[in-house]
């Protein structure tokens, strides 16, 4: 499969960025990947998962999709999130293991301090478009990213209804990402991570591209098996996209480190059509009139041996 796209560019990377956050257990680390040239750049926020590995759970984690989306054009900026096993911050506080709340005001902070990132990092200063920011995230970091599209849930603590939707974040990618709570969830999931119970996704509106894994069958998590993955699609309002990856694990070929032992499902070409998909579907959701999705998806369905299927509404 070969969909148009950009010529690469060299690429470079700046980490870890430090920035101090009130109230906040440690620093926010983050790193910066972006284009080596170019100005008005487009953003992306990136948001790791879990998964068993030490380090991909951090800043230093999806380097597929992070060098890749770089290299075509994009800035992105990964940070590590208190649910990280890099920081170990132990069990006492409420939010504890998953941090689910602080995992979307990391993202909130960043762009809230898009200047002072902008200028220190070194060859950046004065390239970030601020207008045209994206949101990406993969397993738990797609709760996070469905939360900043407008996902809502019921806080297990005080019972209080939470929405985090981000306004300045105008499309999400969101990869193999946990679905509805209820009935759904397993009962290991409900006892230990009571703030998926009420997830739902009515008031996620902001545009989206799901992205699942027919083969993801996460049944520590839920009862429901691999459709679970597909619920920000068909449980949200338009405009929504689905692609759905044929024998794609959880790890969708790859996505979260290169050659990871993590990954049941390794294929370079399913990498590479996830690379390549993600960053046609927001070319053309951060710019109107872009026809690089509606051409990738033309190619996806003409193939003689699709690797996937494509829905919209």
């Amino acid at each position: 499969m070969e969909i148009t796209m950009s010529v690469p560019t060299p690429i470079l990377s700046y980490s870890p960025l430090v920035l101090p956050v009130p109230g906040r257990p440690v620093d926010l680390h983050i790193k910066v990947t972006a284009p080596a040239e170019g100005s008005n750049l487009p953003i992306i926020l990136l948001s790791h998962g879990q998964g068993p590995s030490n380090h991909l759970s951090s800043l230093h984690g999806y380097a597929p999709l992070v060098d890749f989306w770089a290299a075509h054009g994009f800035v992105v900026i990964q940070p590590t999130h208190l649910s990280s096993r890099t920081l170990d911050l132990g069990s006492d506080h409420p939010e504890a293991p998953m941090y689910w709340r602080s995992r979307a005001q990391d993202m909130m902070y960043i762009l809230d301090h898009l200047d002072a990132i902008e200028s220190a990092v070194p060859l950046l200063a004065g390239r970030l478009d601020h207008s045209r920011v994206a949101a990406a995230g993969h397993s738990m970091g797609g709760n996070t990213i469905s939360l900043l599209l407008g996902a809502s849930l019921t806080d297990p603590v005080d019972g209080t209804d939470v929405n985090l939707k981000e306004s300045r974040i105008k499309a999400g990618i969101l990869l193999a990402a946990p679905g509805r709570g209820g009935d759904a969830l397993s009962e290991f999931t409900a006892q230990n991570y009571p703030f998926f119970s009420t997830m739902h996704f009515t008031g996620m509106d902001t545009p989206a591209l799901v992205i699942a894994g027919d083969q993801d069958d996460s049944r520590h998590l839920t009862v429901v098996g691999p459709d679970w993955h597909t619920d920000p699609y068909f449980l949200a309002p338009g405009p929504k996209d689905l692609l759905t990856l044929f024998d794609a694990g959880h790890g969708l070929g790859g996505v979260s480190g290169y050659d990871v032992a993590e990954t049941t499902d390794e294929n370079p070409k399913r990498v590479a059509l996830v690379q390549q998909l993600t960053w046609a579907y927001l070319r053309s959701q951060l710019y109107p009139g872009d026809t690089s999705w509606e051409a990738a998806k033309a190619v996806l369905a003409a193939g003689d041996n699709p690797m996937g299927r494509i829905e919209s509404k």
